[in-house]
């Protein structure tokens, strides 16, 4: 499908945020564009600034799969219905925004425990801020050798 930008971006926060509330949501959404404009690292050189190469990235967002470890994955960005809030925080982001507790982290994961723990990937990033279920995570000296 040739989704706009907006429209990946605002399918990706649903799916990879729509019951965090709307600082979970921003926070993803933060993550995303944090990617795209990354000055250095694999995500500059995948990336190449564009919302849609971050987001297709393999392997990046289960949401952006249509199938998990050989098994169809029903929550995807395929089957997201955003509404007026997910677009918002899309527009909100792409301008620009971001929300200080995630600052410049360019992972989040749900750990589906109570603690984050303090490296996310390996040693490329260190823990910012836990925002709703998930750990949000910021670049190293690392990440930038990536």
């Amino acid at each position: 499908m040739a989704f706009s930008d907006r429209e990946l971006l605002a399918r990706l926060i649903e799916c990879e945020a729509g019951g965090e509330g709307d600082s979970g949501m921003k926070a993803v959404a933060g993550v995303v564009m944090n990617r795209v404009e990354a000055p250095g690292g694999e995500y500059a050189r995948v990336g190449q600034r564009s919302i849609r190469n971050i987001i297709l990235q393999p392997g990046q967002f289960v949401c952006a799969s249509d199938m998990v470890r050989g098994v169809y994955n029903p929550q995807n960005i395929y089957n997201m219905r955003p509404t007026e809030v997910h677009y918002n925080i899309a527009d909100w982001a792409i301008a620009g925004n971001r929300i200080p507790e995630v600052g410049d982290a360019l992972w989040f994961f749900n750990p589906y425990s109570p603690d984050c723990r303090p490296y996310f990937p390996t040693q490329v990033g260190t823990f910012r801020a836990r925002i709703g279920d998930h750990c949000f995570y910021t670049p190293t000296a690392a990440y930038y050798d990536t």
